[in-house]
């Protein structure tokens, strides 16, 4: 990894929802303690119990969030992609990090210091709420996780999963939705076996619910697969 390229720290925080709304003041506030990190593929970023001194904010490329059992097999936690942030739970806790952070593609991200978040919280009520609304929908989707695996079986898992991946302003019954990343680490996320989740794909495939082209899925009917969703 490393931060030679200069960027325009001010102008991307500027275009980053969690800082909508910010006077160019507090913005270079922030920018004195933000620093850039470019991350080539397969880089990590952090280790499960390195210290966490600030957050980080995805502005392009792939991050995957995960652990490594005593066995030695990976547990994918999350898939992050551009615009979002991760880290901020645990800068708040001021506790090490419980999981390790590698990039899946090259990557640009912004690390902004604990010392100037906490300045600007005190400073601006309103970046607390944001902060707080953002934690607050990771843990919704953490318990949204946690019922799946629970509760629902691997294909309605996978359904439930590429429905999710369908762009919100997709209307057509017929749709085509490309994969993030590669299926293994999407097993891993679904806390299902890479062989697993080939397996339900087949199952799917030979329904006639799903086409397989690589990481590309076409999917004929929305509808008719909405209906296996469980």
């Amino acid at each position: 990894m490393s931060s030679s390229q200069p960027v325009n720290i001010e102008a991307l925080l500027t275009h980053i929802p969690l800082f909508n709304g910010l006077a160019p003041e507090e913005i270079s506030r922030i920018a004195r303690g933000t620093r850039e990190i470019h991350a080539s593929k397969g880089d990590i970023l952090f280790h499960k119990g390195d210290p966490c001194n600030g957050f980080h904010l995805l502005v392009y490329g792939q991050m995957k969030l995960a652990f490594t059992s005593q066995q030695g097999s990976e547990k994918v936690v999350e898939i992050l992609s551009q615009g979002q942030s991760f880290g901020e739970a645990v800068m708040f806790m001021e506790k090490p990090y419980i999981v390790f952070a590698q990039a899946l593609t090259d990557s640009l991200l912004l690390h902004i210091s604990k010392n100037v978040v906490f300045d600007e919280l005190s400073r601006d009520h309103n970046l607390c709420r944001k902060m707080l609304a953002g934690m607050a929908m990771r843990l919704h989707q953490l318990m949204n996780d946690v019922e799946s695996y629970s509760l629902h079986s691997g294909k309605q898992r996978i359904i439930g999963y590429l429905l999710r991946e369908i762009p919100d302003a997709e209307t057509a019954d017929k749709v085509a939705i490309s994969l993030p990343t590669n299926k293994g680490i999407i097993a891993s996320r679904l806390n299902l076996t890479q062989e697993h989740f080939s397996r339900i794909l087949h199952e799917l495939t030979d329904l006639k619910l799903i086409v397989v082209e690589g990481r590309t899925i076409h999917i004929p009917s929305v509808v008719k697969l909405r209906k296996h969703e469980g």
